[in-house]
């Protein structure tokens, strides 16, 4: 069983686009591909930051806070 047959029968889409080669293409959602890229560039600035790669604060709260402000400078 692929990884995409995989993740279709746990009811999870997707957002891999297929190869160009492949004879059996699968259809993109484009925008959810957008949305895909937005997230991973997200989690690559933030971890540009030691604090939060090395999870300095222990407490949940000063930890989402910590990078609800690394989003507020990023934007």
């Amino acid at each position: 069983m692929s990884d995409v047959q995989h993740l279709k029968s746990l009811g999870i889409q997707a957002v891999i686009p297929s190869k160009e080669n492949r004879l059996e293409q699968r259809t993109l959602d484009k925008h959810l591909y957008a949305s895909l890229n937005l997230i991973e560039r997200f989690f690559f600035r933030i971890k540009q930051f030691r604090r939060v790669a090395t999870r300095y604060d222990k407490l949940s709260e000063r930890f989402a806070s910590f990078v609800a402000l690394i989003d507020c400078t990023n934007a």
